[in-house]
């Protein structure tokens, strides 16, 4: 039976003792390097003094277009190989990409060409992939800026061998602060949310179910920097759990571009970022635009006209504007050939199709389900129209209680209960991994993230009105004044209200100029004063200076041979 970890917490596995057990899944270690035979050899080196066992580990170096091609170095481990990366492409996640698709492991294994490993780095990651086969386990990484000679690949070898790996280099001061505090504030991830978990999803020393990894197509190729990223939020999304293990210690050399310029880093990044990752909100705060992947993709079963069309009216229109739509239906059902427009059976059908086809927020699917990119899915009947904020809010609260699903009762027929559902999708995917045959998902589900029941009049779920879309007459002469008027009014109560503010400005900085005239006026004073003080005391010792200077000569005169 898979074990069935709930949310991040994996504290329900029980890790070997390093050293103390005996491995069986083959690992293939994916190196991607550009122009980096110096570093790559001291990577190679360490690789060869692992202590997990060889004969289950192989090697694949994918030269990224070098200026000088890459060469293997004498001391390698015995099985690794050299391959370039394809044509058509370039950039790191392309080399990846590229040794990913020639990989042989149960594990795939990504290590940078700077990265020196210490000796049980591969052997604490691989021990997680062995109890659970949707784990992604990362190395605890240790940044040296040292920049001066590199040592020799057989001392690099000599050391990792007999675990004195850590006296290699000097300590850099810096390290990933960001990450480790999510991992210390939340006991090692074990208590992170979901939406935080992916963020310490760092491609340096990482290793992955191949499975796993193929299911959601590998690397993004088409970007070039923030690819750890973009594939840190599909493996959540895939139902992964985020292992971080500080005994798969290793060094990295020199610092990484987002320790030596961050912010010309993140500039670069953050478009990327934003179209493919909903939950950095904070990239995604412009009205109006619509990106690459939703944050909520909405499902509106085909059905009657008016119904379809109020419930996905509503949902565009709400308060959380990056919600996607799909109505699934018979679409290849309709045909062109001649009908009676106005008695068609399928006439339902059509004005859904003519009403939103051209619209690129929503989408007509030939059949429900399949799988979405979006990191919620949301389900709606037709005809039951949520709230302008029901949408945010239901997100909101899924996301503060870090829940699987909820479920919204909306009213009960002779047939059930009538229900609106917004699932997570890692919490369905993580369903799907671990769920035995013949289990209902919804069992599974409140297992591994929780599932909860609510009633829809609290969120703001309602029937769409008896008449829809409303009839809207146009407004009569004394409605469009009056609404003229009350527009104008509203502008001169704002700058009434600027106006008093900027009044109430100018008095305090008047009080503020006039404390301070009296202060300066003080002051002068004092010097002032100060002044004929000192011009008194220096005429009253020039005169006992002139006095002196009189007396001695009236002795001189009167005693010219001495008193």
């Amino acid at each position: 039976m898979t074990p069935r970890i709930r949310r991040n917490d994996y504290g329900v596995l029980t890790p070997p003792r390093l050293g103390a057990w005996e491995p069986a899944l083959t690992v293939t270690v994916v190196i991607p390097a550009h122009d980096r035979q110096a570093t790559l050899d001291l990577t190679l080196a360490a690789l060869a003094a692992q202590s997990y066992p060889a004969e289950l580990m192989d090697v694949i170096v994918v030269d990224d277009g070098s200026a000088v091609p890459l060469r293997l170095p004498p001391l390698a481990p015995g099985r690794t190989k050299l391959i370039s990366s394809p044509p058509g492409g370039w950039g790191r996640a392309w080399a990846v990409q590229a040794g990913i698709d020639a990989a042989a492991g149960d594990v795939v294994f990504v290590l940078d060409a700077d990265m020196i490993p210490h000796r049980h780095h591969v052997e604490a990651q691989l021990r997680w992939h062995h109890l659970a086969p949707y784990v992604v386990a990362l190395g605890w990484i240790d940044f040296t800026s040292a920049t001066g000679e590199l040592p020799a690949p057989e001392t690099v070898r000599t050391s990792v061998e007999n675990g004195r790996a850590d006296e290699l280099f000097p300590l850099s001061a810096l390290r990933h602060d960001w990450a480790e505090k999510i991992i210390h504030d939340h006991d090692g991830l074990r208590t992170a949310p979901n939406s935080l978990a992916t963020r310490i999803h760092v491609g340096a020393t990482v290793s992955y179910p191949a499975a796993l990894l193929r299911s959601i197509g590998g690397m993004d190729t088409s970007l070039v920097l923030a690819e750890d990223t973009e594939l840190g939020y599909r493996l959540t999304q895939a139902g992964a759990v985020y292992v971080p293990d500080p005994e798969s210690r290793a060094w990295h050399l020199g610092l990484p571009t987002a320790m030596r310029d961050f912010a010309a880093l993140k500039r670069y990044n953050d478009p990327y970022v934003a179209d493919r990752v909903p939950y950095r909100r904070y990239l995604r705060t412009d009205r109006g635009r619509q990106w690459l992947v939703p944050y909520v993709d909405a499902t509106v079963p085909a059905g009657g006209y008016e119904d379809v069309r109020a419930t996905v009216d509503a949902l565009l229109g709400g308060s959380l504007p990056d919600v996607r739509v799909t109505i699934p239906g018979p679409w290849e059902s309709l045909t062109d050939g001649r009908r009676s427009p106005l008695g068609d059976p399928d006439l339902d059908l059509r004005l859904i199709r003519a009403t939103f086809e051209h619209d690129p927020r929503v989408h007509l699917a030939d059949a429900p389900g399949g799988t979405s990119p979006a990191p919620f899915r949301l389900m709606v009947p037709p005809g039951w129209v949520p709230g302008e904020d029901t949408v945010e809010r239901l997100v909101a609260h899924l996301e503060e209680h870090d829940g699987g699903s909820l479920c919204v009762a909306l009213d009960e027929t002779a047939d059930g209960v009538v229900v609106a559902r917004l699932d997570r999708t890692a919490a369905l995917s993580r369903a799907a991994l671990v769920a035995e045959p013949g289990e209902h998902q919804d069992d599974v589900l409140d297992e591994i993230f929780g599932l909860e029941w609510t009633d829809g009049e609290s969120w703001g779920f309602a029937p769409r009105p008896e008449v829809y879309p409303p009839r809207r007459r146009p407004p009569s002469e004394a409605e469009r004044l009056a609404a003229q008027r009350e527009k104008e009014l509203a502008l001169y109560r704002k700058r009434t209200a600027a106006l008093r503010a900027e009044l109430s400005q100018l008095r305090r900085e008047a009080g503020k100029n006039g404390r301070d005239a009296a202060r300066w006026r003080e002051k002068a004073e004092e010097w002032r004063r100060e002044a004929v003080r000192l011009a008194r005391a220096r005429e009253r010792e020039r005169d006992r200076t002139v006095i002196k200077r009189a007396v001695r000569r009236v002795r001189k005169l009167a005693f010219p041979d001495g008193p």
